[in-house]
């Protein structure tokens, strides 16, 4: 999610409390970030931020992060969260492939949200949820791992629902029309209500990994 011409962009990434622009330097210490224990939710892609921040307003007994790299999208996510007071909340500038790098063994639940599909088969491995990506997170999970998925792509939908499952996740919820499901408590992010408008069912997918302590 691309913006163009975001005016005082670098004013607007300077003068907040929630922007972290170098995350790997809280590695394994995010809990310090947030003064507490809480369980962490992430959000990896987040665009203009309603999402992470309508949850953060939500569920304050919870921290969420939201994570975007460009500047120019996590400029519009910011200008919404100084309008709240979100001691739960935090923007990280970064790229998804070095997630493994700001985190440690201290993510309870990753959300995947409209994620770039990456349509092509020789780009397979970039898709989110593809191996190289549930590799890294297995290093960022605290204990047992829990993914949600929203997409209106059908092909990346099947692709995750076919390499979650062989990579061991088990399916606990899934919709192929999100809309009209009786899944409870659905926050919109700004791509699923532009979608929703032109007649797009939005898949849905929770998937869950139970990791064994005795071993």
């Amino acid at each position: 999610m691309r913006l163009r011409n975001v005016k005082n962009k670098e004013e607007i990434l300077k003068n907040t409390t929630y922007l972290i622009t170098n995350p790997e330097e809280y590695k394994s210490n995010w809990n310090k970030v947030f003064n507490n224990n809480n369980k962490l939710y992430i959000e990896v892609g987040m665009g203009k931020g309603d999402f992470i921040i309508e949850n953060a307003k939500r569920y304050p007994d919870i921290n969420f992060i939201g994570i975007e790299k460009y500047d120019s999208v996590i400029a519009r996510a910011i200008e919404k969260a100084n309008l709240e007071e979100l001691p739960n909340l935090k923007l990280v500038r970064m790229d998804a492939n070095k997630i493994d790098e700001a985190f440690n063994k201290e993510v309870d639940l990753i959300y995947l949200n409209f994620s770039d599909p990456w349509p092509k088969k020789r780009h397979a491995k970039k898709r989110l949820t593809s191996e190289v990506f549930l590799k890294k997170y297995d290093s960022i999970f605290k204990n047992d791992k829990t993914i949600i998925i929203k997409t209106d792509n059908m092909g990346l939908f099947e692709y995750s629902l076919e390499s979650l499952s062989q990579y061991g996740y088990t399916i606990e919820k899934i919709s192929l029309d999100l809309h009209n499901s009786d899944i409870e408590n659905n926050i919109e992010t700004e791509y699923e209500r532009k979608f929703s408008l032109k007649g797009n069912n939005i898949y849905y997918l929770k998937v869950k990994m139970i990791v064994n302590k005795d071993k």
